[in-house]
């Protein structure tokens, strides 16, 4: 059953390493632009989803770069994102609406219109010399990867690593990205303090399958080649099989778990798939076009995780879902987790050993 608000756009074809085609309506923005069938069936090389669509990289003028966050939830309570926007394209990511509030559609442009906060190490030394901050955890990451393939160019995240090993705070990171392998000489170093914990995101083993779930981050070897390695050189490494999607990636969670586990991981959880405001259509026109077959099943199977629904917001019951299904998700996860060794209690990062950094202004402190 479909959810007729949301209609499937048969000239949403994303260009080539793109997750989504589609241009959904702003929901704070009156304009709506609909491209006409009739214009394109006359001109078949133009057709939108048919052009490249290249990435483009705007300059973020923000003035903090440490959020705070209190939902229930989300178990951290600050974080810190350098970009807005993810180039990795993935259908499901529950970030994408947040494009729409800075003017963008929460489909394509949530992949290709990228903002870049250039001043990312330097508002986070300012926000690490604030008096009173006592280096609680802060978490790498809480809305869009930080390793996303940007970063190769504009080495904020890595940045951002250095002031925090100068001044002994303690940092975790989540990514779906190897590209974390390349910052493991300054990770290393945080962890010999106990001050750094990176959670991989592994949803699939299938490489196929990951292209198509997940076009521009690395495949699962990569992944778990970065767990390996990452596990080598003293930092703690959580897996997180998320999401879940029902009817897709469900059936691999026995062999996602033992794949983390052999490869080093100490922890592990998981998140059912979320499709929250815009996300419903962007990953709707995905799974339609990429599993028409399936499509069905999967959309039912979603609903019987979420009371009829496609999605459910209420706390409590968001990440993991209600029923049946989510139940036996639930157990599964368990059960496999433990077998493989993966229910540990995680020891707490070091907030003792935090000392401001050096001043951007350069004044010493008095005391």
């Amino acid at each position: 059953m479909a959810d007729s608000s949301f209609p499937l756009d048969p000239l949403a074809t994303p260009s080539p390493g793109r997750g989504s085609g589609l241009s959904p309506q702003n929901r704070f923005l009156p304009i709506v632009v609909v491209p006409d069938p009739e214009y394109f069936e006359d001109q078949p090389d133009e057709r939108p989803g048919e052009r490249r669509q290249p990435t483009r990289f705007l300059s973020d003028a923000s003035q903090s770069v440490v959020s705070e966050n209190d939902s229930p939830d989300v178990p951290f309570r600050y974080s810190l994102n350098p970009y807005r926007g993810c180039e990795h394209g993935c259908a499901y990511c529950y970030a994408r609406p947040y494009h729409e509030y800075l003017g963008f559609n929460a489909g394509v442009d949530f992949e290709t219109q990228l903002l870049v906060k250039e001043r990312a190490p330097k508002l986070f030394r300012e926000f690490l010399c604030r008096p009173g901050w006592r280096g609680e955890p802060i978490t790498f990451s809480g809305v869009t990867d930080c390793y996303q393939p940007a970063e190769r160019r504009f080495r904020l995240t890595r940045g951002c690593l250095e002031v925090a090993l100068e001044a002994r705070q303690p940092v975790a990171l989540i990514t779906k990205n190897a590209l974390v392998l390349r910052d493991v000489d300054v990770l290393s170093q945080l962890a010999r303090h106990n001050l750094v914990e990176v959670s991989i995101s592994l949803t699939t083993l299938d490489r196929e399958f990951a292209r198509v779930l997940e076009p521009r981050t690395s495949t699962p070897a990569a992944r778990l080649r970065a767990i390996r390695e990452l596990s080598a050189a003293g930092v703690r490494v959580r897996v997180l099989t998320a999401p879940i999607l029902p009817g897709l990636n469900d059936s691999e969670i026995p062999a996602l778990l033992a794949a983390a586990a052999e490869a080093g991981a100490r922890w592990a959880s998981y998140t059912l798939l979320r499709l929250p405001l815009s996300v419903e259509p962007v990953f709707r026109d995905w799974l339609h076009r990429n599993y028409p077959t399936q499509a069905p099943r999967v959309e039912s199977l979603i609903r019987q995780t979420r009371e009829g629904k496609l999605n459910d917001a209420r706390f409590g019951s968001r990440m993991k879902g209600t029923g049946l299904i989510a139940d036996q998700i639930a157990q599964a996860f368990k059960v496999f987790s433990k077998r493989h060794g993966l229910t540990n209690p995680r020891e707490p990062l070091d907030s003792s050993q935090f000392r401001p950094p050096r001043d951007p202004s350069g004044q010493l402190r008095l005391f």
